[in-house]
């Protein structure tokens, strides 16, 4: 059996940093894209704007449309110390954060003078805070003085909080509860999506809240366990029946983003809402997609794994350095690939 660090190193793999993309194509749908078709083994180069091209009609993209807040807060201590507040969840009135800086229990953190938030305790790495105003109101809180929480990987983005707001988040994002973007839809805009509506592909929408986990490394309990952080998810009544209708009719259901294709193959496209904690990787089978849109992902990534456990290991690694040959761009700001 291969260890921790031999399995980690099966997914690592070198790139320039030069192709980390500070910031989203202009239009979003001039990205770059990638086409790998499986049953033929031929691989495409094009741009996002033309994937209708190579959908079948009848096709059904589900997307995700969960909408990211400004989960970072930056607040202050009696004694003045800053410490950033990162927001991953509530529990009985009170919030979940994590912290850049220890809190005592009984300490108080502060974004004004009457907005302030008191440590009741601490555990594992999450801190429970008691805040100083409903628990209600948080959303409106952090949209005031919170900031958006890009990826550790781009530094220095030369996009303002204002600009953040707009660029890092869906054109259809909806339902509020992310502390990061399904990346793979961010290629979208409004009229490619019309655009394949007029060609007879489906769209179908799920919600998944990703959490801070999705930024962590991947962990060797994880690997025993085959086990990820928990994530929220919730599939419509209305998208369920569409799905199953697809399914019976053989039509092709292709899922946006890595957290969509969580989601489906935890509920096997079933309506309903709960909790997942899927750790797709090789070996193990797809139940309910026939394939996936998704970005390129950083080395050693669970979502390294999901994605080689659809093409295989060789082939994902492959299609890497094609297109690391024709300058596409990596990561969550990046361009994209359809694998069907």
């Amino acid at each position: 059996m291969k260890s921790f660090e031999e399995t980690l190193a099966e997914y690592d793999y070198e790139f320039d940093p030069a192709l980390i993309a500070a910031e989203p194509a202009s239009p979003r749908d001039s990205a770059k894209l990638l086409v790998y078709k499986k049953s033929d083994n031929i691989t495409f180069f094009d741009t996002f704007a033309n994937i209708g091209k190579y959908l079948p009609k009848g096709t059904v993209l589900v997307l995700n449309d969960t909408k990211v807040f400004p989960a970072r807060l930056h607040a202050k201590k009696k004694t003045g110390g800053k410490v950033e507040v990162f927001y991953v969840g509530e529990k009985r009135g009170n919030i979940l954060a994590i912290t850049n800086h220890f809190l005592e229990a009984g300490e108080k953190v502060f974004l004004t003078e009457k907005i302030w938030f008191e440590c009741l305790g601490k555990e594992d790495k999450i801190y429970t805070l008691k805040p100083s105003f409903p628990i209600k109101d948080v959303q409106k809180i952090f949209m005031k003085y919170g900031e958006t929480p890009i990826p550790p990987y781009i530094k220095n983005t030369k996009l303002s909080e204002t600009q953040l707001r707009e660029k890092y988040q869906t054109v259809f994002a909806k339902k509020t509860g992310s502390v990061a973007a399904p990346t793979a839809s961010l290629h979208f805009t409004k009229r490619l999506l019309e655009k394949l509506k007029k060609q007879r592909i489906q769209i179908e929408f799920v919600t998944l809240h990703v959490n801070l986990g999705t930024f962590a490394p991947l962990t060797e309990e994880a690997l025993k366990t085959g086990k990820l952080h928990k994530e929220w998810y919730e599939i419509p009544e209305k998208t369920a029946k569409a799905l199953m209708q697809a399914k019976k009719g053989g039509r092709l259901i292709i899922a946006v983003g890595t957290t969509a294709v969580r989601t489906l193959e935890q509920s096997r496209g079933k309506a309903g809402s709960g909790e997942t904690r899927l750790f797709i990787r090789p070996g193990d089978k797809f139940n309910f997609i026939d394939g996936m849109i998704t970005n390129f992902h950083v080395p050693k990534s669970s979502l390294l794994m999901l994605v080689a456990a659809f093409v295989g290991h060789e082939k994902l690694f492959e299609l890497y350095r094609e297109a690391m040959k024709k300058d596409f761009r990596f990561f969550s700001f990046g361009d994209g690939m359809l694998l069907y």
